[in-house]
């Protein structure tokens, strides 16, 4: 694959990956850290890394970044290598900029996020299981695992898969409609004490092209 053929690869990787979390008893753990890390962390701000295991062919580099979140509806996903790009949603619209093609698309957010995995890490408990069928997938890695299902067919996802540490998000597991893994790893996670707008305020550099979807 070409220099520029890669690079567009990982953006479209990136983009579709954050385009993104009770009751007793040991087969319950993962469900009960979930809704608490729903209903706990209204907000919060993490480093991470992606790495996409595709079907066939070679493996893109990795991308590392950090992402702020404040619930309900605001996020922010900013990938730091191997190239920069950004992704806000401000309650209304996501921006997604991307500086090497001096461009942002803009996407109605309701749409956009729908049955996301951003809308895991942003949306509001009371939809969770209006939009996923969730399912305890047990303890490995010294993790406990949560399946997310989109019931809806149109979200470009089969299947996320979510890794807690306590009460902590500490892994995402995404399984793509052509079959394909990406993995994420979450570090140094810390809560968000209030609201921070700046945080999730986009306004479109001069010069560039908007795209309005």
């Amino acid at each position: 694959m070409s220099s520029a053929g890669s690079r567009s690869a990982v953006r479209s990787l990136t983009l579709a990956a954050a385009l993104l979390l009770p009751s007793a008893g040991a087969h319950a753990d993962g469900l009960a850290s979930l809704h608490a890390f729903m209903t706990g962390a209204r907000g919060g701000q993490a480093d991470f890394t992606q790495q996409v295991t595709p079907r066939d062919g070679r493996p893109p580099a990795p991308v590392s970044g950090h992402l702020a979140f404040q619930r309900p509806g605001l996020f922010r996903w900013e990938a730091a290598k191997p190239y920069h790009q950004l992704i806000v949603a401000d309650g209304h619209s996501v921006f997604l900029w991307d500086p090497d093609l001096n461009q942002v698309t803009v996407k109605n957010q309701a749409k956009a996020l729908g049955a996301s995995p951003a809308a895991l890490l942003a949306g509001d408990d009371a939809r969770l299981e209006q939009d996923f069928e969730l399912h305890e997938r047990g303890s490995s890695e010294g993790l406990e695992w949560v399946e997310a299902v989109p019931r809806s067919g149109e979200v470009g996802f089969d299947s996320i898969r979510l890794g807690f540490a306590g009460h902590e998000l500490a892994r995402m597991d995404l399984r793509d409609s052509f079959g394909q893994l990406t993995h994420i790893r979450f570090g140094r996670f810390e809560r968000l004490a209030g609201r921070d707008h700046g945080l999730f305020e986009f306004h479109t550099p001069a010069g560039a092209d908007e795209i309005r979807e």
